[in-house]
Order: structure tokens, then C-alpha cells, then sequence
């Protein structure tokens, strides 16, 4: 899944300082939300509220577009010409056109596992209106049919009537949608992302593949869904240890195992207690949080920020630690490592008395000790488990703080929130509705952990954008100790008039979605935030990384090339579910700027993922140990090493591969006709990545063009730049996988790129002090120039 917020602020680009922040842009957004109205769930009645009100803040504000967060279809829009009333006057008496009816509904579909298909809505409510728009940034008089990153289209800058079915509309992530509007005279983007029942069932439910979501006695699933951050359930008296017992037995061939275990704490648990630790990567660290539950049910935080793990540079280490402790498999031993188990194979090879695990956690305050999570005992999960204490938690009948009334109650929202309100105060007269709505008003906007909790709620209701159960929802402000009841002498038509506004913005009885069904809400940027984690693309998805068209230098002229939507969805059906498995092992699908590199590297110069044997490598003088896999394995010695770190079968090599032991015929490509293990040719590739020296520290460097040269010397060998091997197309690869992959932006169709490379494609005759070719084969090379050129951002997509 490639998705991101609704506003994309430029602020929200710059990595942070702190290593242990892995989201800036989430983090700039989420200081858009508005804490005292619009709350999710629960409005400032108390009555379902299963939105957000986003505001942007800082140099923009206001001239901040809002965006499509993921590739998807239109549903339904309505495109109003001017804001309505909600009955307020002017000071001189005309109606306050306060309130915004303007939507886009648009349906998602994607994929976060092998055989887990996502179906999500998300909803952009209150956008500003056309008279309004164009005041703000005057439209063209002939927009563009279609959506995109730099303007509006022209089906959303003309007036509908009424609400507007999709008609088989596409948008692409990060595509304008409109503006934020107001409603009620108050500024904000109204925004939800929900699911359908049924397509709840399908991914949370599904046989044999469920997602035990908000299980409170989690157990390791059966299933190879991982994704986004590891999380460990472990039980009470577990023994956490200073160094791990019986180093010295791991030493192998030379290499000390010793300095990957820096001296931390030792302890026990209690018994009764249960230690939940989160662990991530990120900059090459490994993170830590950690709480404990002493027995009475409440989770206590050990680490108030992230702790990092005393091993500098755990992650840019970790091929060098699997290798040092796990010499029979190192293939098995990086994944348990990685995960705390090993996913990639049903028949790891690692035997189990040498699968020990042991890495660092907190275990009580200030106080981190070693532990061997491969013990059976300590139960693995992943985000895509969604644990329950990361607040993940369904609120439908028979636990939920809302009522038959509809209203949210205080005391059963205390209750399952599970946080003590420290501004409660006792009440000697019976509370009016006015004194709950500022009971639940206090206790949601004067705790930061209640919010926390409460970004974590799934909840099963009806929308308020449906108009079946209006008197069922509003019903008791009419009632004679309700809002309107008690006006009705000086405003008989109040109610009527209520409800006649709040219909000028329902729409659901006009979309293929219906009435009076309810539907699975998320928190919209808790929803985003979670599935930016992981990093598993679907086909259409990975189809998009083709780039569209590349110039490629020959001899001294660029020529361009294009690739078809057609190729590259069928290239992505037959690779992507071994690119998926090979990034998530190695991590580089943890990050979309490692995606990036990947990709930019392997599909031009493979030939869009055709080509995954070396070209005449049979006439080499390295043969049969010619290049095979996306990045090419070349040589006996790296042969050797990465048919050691899989442990490959020692069987079916033949003669000509006696001497290594396996065949790479079998076990990566014959040739280029198909006959190619699709796992290992990617599996090698990401296995090239982190055993380079240095290499994944570099693709973390960035997406600049410098970045991105220094990454392609890490492949291609550190040699004058002039004799990089492909680094035309790698550059546009790079600039236009930043539009695909990441949340940059660009007000073009095409960016203007300059770098120094060779002159010609070809080598040419070294010349002589005197001016003249020197005779020769061997008397040529390449000369350095410097090109401009422009890089193409046309989107890879279905015409």
C-alpha cells in the first residue's frame, strides 16, 4: 500500500533530528487537527463523530490543496458554486454563507500481504465552493479532464446538480481534490477513511488468515502476514541477562560475537507481570517502548521516548551479526533478527537448538537486559496484528461508551478508555445535558493519553452523512427539555429547519453505498500512519514504478524509450509477490526512499525486469559465474558467499559447478527466456544491499541526486563517474520514482536534470598529448561531459 495524508505540507519533508522519528510528514499533519471540535469518535455533543477536522497551519494554510492520500476509484462528488447559511445572520442582516456542501468520496483498493486485499473508502468533506476557489487561485478557463498533482480538474471546477455519481473516475495519490472549506463558520477539511462490513469481513475476518485485531491474549500467528514494527508479548518471569550465556561457544572462524552484546542489566519479572516491547529500525538504530502490566490489566510505559539500542548502527550491521551467530544458515538467523522469526521459507534451515535469538529490550525502568525471543513463550506480532496495546480496538454493541440515545456516556467511555479523568470534579445537582457535554468535552481535550487511546477505535455506526435515522440521531432536541423543545415558543420551525441543513450535506442514499447500513470507521491519520509501515506494494502499484519513458544516451544524442502500461502491469503480476517477500526480509521495503533505489536501479537495467542473466556472459572470462539476479551476482567468490549465507542444498551441481556446490542455473537463472527463480533472483539482489559495505546507510542518505550517484557506485563499483554503467536512466529512475513512491511534489510534467557522465556511449580513442587517437584496442575509454536533460514524471497508468 503507497498512501499518505491529505495535505502534504512542505515542512513535512525534512528528516528530523531526532534518528527515532520515522514519519515527519505525519508528524506535521497531525499538528493540523483540531482538538476541540470534530473529535474522533465523539463530537462536542457527544454524539458519533467518526471524522476529523483538519486545519493546515504554517506558510501555506489555506493555499494548502487537498489531496487524494491513495491511488483510487470516485465514488461520488458534489461541486457547489457558493457556501450555504446554517441560519446565522450577517451584522447586516443578510445570511452568513458559513458552511461548505462540497465532497469527493473515492473507494481504494490495494494489497498489504500475500493474499490480503484492501478495500477502503475515504471521504473529503466541507471543500471549499467554486466562487470561493477562484478567488483564492484563480482557475483556468479550460482545466485538464483529469486529475493531478498540480490542479484541479475540470469535473470538479463546474457546478453539479446535486450529488454526482463517479461515472469510472481515477485519481492518483497525492491528486488535488479542492480545497478546505468551513462549516458552521468554523474552517476545516472534514475527513474520514472507513469499510464497508463486507470488506471488513474479507480482510480482518478472513478464514484462515484472520487478524486477531485488539486480541488481548495475542498469540504468534500462524500466518506469514508481518509488516511495519515488531512487537513482543513476554510472559511474567522471564529472566533478562547482563551478556548472553556461552559467547564464546558462537565464535566462529575468527569473528568475536562479543562486541555485538555490549554489557547491559540483568532481572527477573514478576510473575504476575507481563512485558509488552515495540522495536523498530530506523537510520540504521534499532528502537525500543516498552510497558508493563503488573497484573491488574493497566499498561505502565517504561520509556517515555524511544530508547535506542546500545549496538550503534544495529540495522547497518545486522548481515555482519547474522553471519558472526548464525554461521550454519546466516539466511535464517538475519530474518530472526529482523522479525523474531523466520518467514521466507515453510523449512528453515537453521537447525532449532541453534535458532537462540537474543537481543536487547527494557524490562523496568531504566533498565535494559538481554533476552532469547525465540523461546516459544514470548509471542511475535507484527503491525499487521494489529495488538491491542497499540489501542487498536473494535467499538461495536456490547463495548461501546455510546448509548441507546446515541450519546456517548462519560462513565463508559472512563471505562473503556481505561483512563483515570484527573479533572473530575463531584456534582451535588443532577447534570444537565449541557453539564455531560462538558463532562466528555473535558476529559477527551484535557488528556493527551485519552486521545491516544482513542485514534486506536474501529467503530461499527452508521454515518452521519446518512439520512435514515435523522430523527433517531437528533431526535431528542426536540424533546421538550431538548434544545429546540425549549425554544419552540420563539422558534416553532427550529428543529425542521435543523434538520433540512444537516440534509444539505447527506449524500449516502445517492451512492452505490446505501442507507441504514453501518459501516467500520478508523481514525483517518491514525489509518494513514499505521499502513505507511507496510511497505507491501500490489501489482497496479509496482506497475507504476516502470517509469513511462527514459532517454537513453547513444552514441552522443539521448533517444527515448517508453515502456506500455500493458508491460509493465504484466511484469508486475509475474514479480511482485517475490519483490514484496525479498524487500520485507532485508528491509528494504521498510522504507519507500529504499524502494526507490531498488527500483530505479533494477528495472532500467534489466530491461523492465527482463533481463536476469548477464548478456553473453557464457564468452566471459568469469564464466559460468556470469551476472545473474536483478543486481547481477558476478564472480565465484560472491557465488560462494551467498550460496553459504542461504545454506543452499549441496546437490544437482554438476560438473561445471562442482567446485561451488549448487547450481545458480537452478537456483537463480538459466537464461532469459523464463527459466529463472523469481525468489532468488530478487532475494540476491536485497542480499547485495546489505552486505555492501555501507550501502544501506547510503539509500537512507536521501533521493538527491548525489544520493542516488553514490548508490550507484555502490553497485556499479566506486570509479570515475563517467564510467557508471546506466546512470542516465537511473538518474530520471530516481526523479521519477520520487513523484511515485514518495510525498514530493513537482509542478511540472517534466523536470530539468543536469550531471556529469560520459560524453558517448561508446568509448573512444585515448588522444595523445599531440591531438591524435593513440592506436590501439585497449587505447580507449570514456570522456567526461556534462548533459541536460529533461526527466520525464508522466505517470505509468492505464489509457
Amino acid at each position: 500500500m503507497i498512501i499518505s495524508p491529505p495535505f502534504l505540507p512542505a515542512e513535512g519533508l525534512n528528516m528530523p533530528a531526532e534518528k527515532w522519528k520515522t514519519d515527519p510528514m505525519m508528524d506535521v499533519v497531525d499538528t493540523f487537527e483540531l482538538s476541540h471540535s470534530g473529535v474522533f469518535p465523539i463530537a462536542f455533543d457527544r454524539r458519533w463523530h467518526c471524522g476529523m477536522h483538519l486545519v493546515p497551519s504554517g506558510g501555506a494554510g489555506q493555499l494548502e490543496p487537498v489531496r487524494a492520500i491513495a491511488d483510487g476509484e470516485v465514488v461520488a462528488y458534489r461541486v457547489a458554486m457558493k457556501a450555504i447559511s446554517d441560519g446565522q445572520k450577517n451584522r447586516d442582516g443578510t445570511d452568513a454563507l458559513n458552511s461548505n456542501t462540497g465532497f469527493v468520496l473515492l473507494k481504494h483498493v490495494t494489497d498489504t500481504g500475500e493474499g490480503r486485499t484492501i478495500t477502503f473508502y475515504s471521504l473529503y468533506m466541507h471543500l471549499l465552493d467554486l466562487v470561493s476557489t477562484n478567488a483564492l487561485v484563480p482557475q483556468p478557463n479550460h482545466p485538464a479532464p483529469d486529475s493531478s498533482p498540480n490542479a484541479l480538474p475540470a469535473w470538479l471546477l463546474s457546478e453539479t446538480s446535486g450529488v454526482q455519481a463517479g461515472g469510472g473516475k481515477k485519481v492518483y495519490r497525492k491528486d488535488q481534490l479542492g480545497f478546505r472549506g468551513q462549516s458552521h463558520g468554523e474552517p476545516h477539511l472534514h475527513f474520514e477513511i472507513f469499510m464497508t462490513e463486507a470488506d471488513f469481513t474479507a480482510y480482518f475476518e478472513q478464514e484462515g488468515h484472520k487478524v486477531e485485531l485488539g486480541e488481548t491474549q495475542p498469540k504468534t500467528p500462524q500466518s506469514k502476514d508481518y509488516w511495519g514494527q515488531s512487537y513482543f508479548v513476554i510472559p511474567g518471569g522471564s529472566t533478562f541477562v547482563r551478556v548472553p550465556a556461552g559467547l564464546g561457544g558462537l565464535k566462529t572462524k575468527g569473528h568475536d560475537p562479543k562486541p555485538f552484546f555490549p554489557p547491559l542489566n540483568e532481572g527477573t519479572l514478576d510473575a504476575q507481570s507481563t512485558l509488552y516491547v515495540q522495536t523498530y529500525f530506523n537510520r540504521g538504530e534499532r528502537f525500543m517502548l516498552a510497558w508493563i502490566d503488573h497484573g491488574d490489566g493497566k499498561l505502565v510505559s517504561l520509556t517515555p521516548v524511544p530508547v535506542q539500542d546500545p549496538f550503534a548502527e544495529y540495522e547497518y550491521k545486522l548481515y555482519e551479526r547474522a553471519t558472526t551467530l548464525y554461521e550454519t544458515c546466516p539466511s535464517d538467523g538475519y530474518e530472526l533478527l529482523r522479525f523474531g522469526r523466520i518467514l521466507s521459507t515453510d523449512t528453515p534451515k537453521l537447525q532449532a537448538q541453534a535458532r537462540a535469538t537474543w537481543v536487547a529490550m527494557p524490562f523496568a525502568n531504566d533498565k535494559i537486559g538481554y533476552i532469547d525471543i525465540n523461546n516459544d513463550s514470548i509471542q511475535k506480532l507484527s503491525d499487521a496484528n494489529f495488538p491491542f496495546f497499540m489501542n487498536w480496538q473494535k467499538i461495536e454493541d456490547g463495548n461501546t461508551p455510546f448509548g441507546r440515545d446515541g450519546l456517548c456516556g462519560y462513565d463508559a467511555l472512563c471505562q473503556i478508555v481505561g483512563v483515570t479523568d484527573t479533572r473530575a470534579s463531584s456534582q451535588d445537582t443532577i447534570p444537565t445535558q449541557f453539564d455531560h457535554e462538558q463532562q466528555v468535552a473535558s476529559y477527551v481535550q484535557g488528556h493527551t493519553d485519552v486521545r491516544a487511546k482513542l485514534r486506536g477505535f474501529i467503530c461499527h455506526a452508521k454515518s452521519e452523512w446518512d439520512s435514515s435515522d435523522n430523527d433517531e440521531r437528533f431526535g431528542e432536541l426536540n424533546e421538550p427539555t431538548g434544545f429546540f423543545g425549549k425554544r419552540k415558543g420563539t422558534d416553532p420551525h427550529g428543529y425542521e429547519n435543523f434538520i433540512n441543513y444537516v440534509k444539505k450535506f447527506q449524500f449516502m442514499g445517492q451512492t452505490p453505498l446505501g442507507e441504514g447500513k453501518k459501516l467500520w470507521f478508523f481514525h483517518p491519520m491514525a489509518f494513514i500512519r499505521h499502513f505507511r509501515k507496510c511497505g507491501w506494494i500490489s501489482a497496479r502499484e509496482m506497475a507504476q514504478c516502470f517509469p513511462r519513458e527514459l532517454k537513453h544516451l547513444q552514441a552522443t544524442q539521448f533517444r527515448v524509450s517508453n515502456t506500455s502500461w500493458n508491460t509493465a502491469y504484466e511484469r508486475a503480476g509475474r514479480w511482485v509477490q517475490s519483490f514484496n517477500k525479498g524487500t520485507r526480509k532485508y528491509g528494504i521495503s521498510r522504507s519507500n526512499i529504499r524502494l526507490l533505489h531498488l527500483f530505479s536501479h533494477v528495472i532500467p537495467e534489466t530491461g523492465n525486469l527482463g533481463l536476469v542473466k548477464e548478456i553473453g556472459g557464457e564468452r566471459a572470462s568469469y564464466s559460468p559465474y556470469y551476472g545473474r539476479g536483478l543486481i547481477q551476482l558476478t564472480h565465484f567468490g560472491n557465488y560462494e558467499q551467498y550460496g553459504k549465507f542461504r545454506n543452499f542444498v549441496h546437490e544437482n551441481a554438476g560438473a561445471i559447478y562442482a567446485k561451488l556446490g549448487w547450481n545458480p542455473d537452478d537456483l537463480i537463472a538459466k537464461d532469459n527466456n523464463g527459466n529463472h527463480n523469481y525468489d532468488n533472483c530478487v532475494d540476491s539482489a536485497c542480499y547485495y544491499i546489505v552486505q555492501r559495505h555501507n550501502m544501506l546507510m547510503h539509500l537512507d542518505a536521501g533521493a538527491s541526486q548525489d544520493a542516488a550517484i553514490i548508490a550507484s557506485k555502490d553497485v556499479n563499483g566506486y570509479v570515475a563517474i563517467e564510467n557508471l554503467n546506466g546512470l542516465d536512466v537511473r538518474l530520471q529512475s530516481v526523479v521519477y520514482l520520487r513523484n511515485i513512491l514518495l510525498d514530493d511534489l513537482f509542478d511540472a510534467d517534466r523536470v530539468r536534470i543536469s550531471f556529469d557522465w560520459r560524453r558517448n556511449s561508446q568509448k573512444e580513442p585515448v588522444i595523445s598529448a599531440d591531438g591524435n587517437p593513440i592506436a590501439g584496442k585497449k587505447k580507449m575509454k570514456f570522456y567526461k561531459t556534462t548533459h541536460s536533460i529533461e526527466a520525464s514524471l508522466l505517470r505509468q497508468k492505464a489509457e
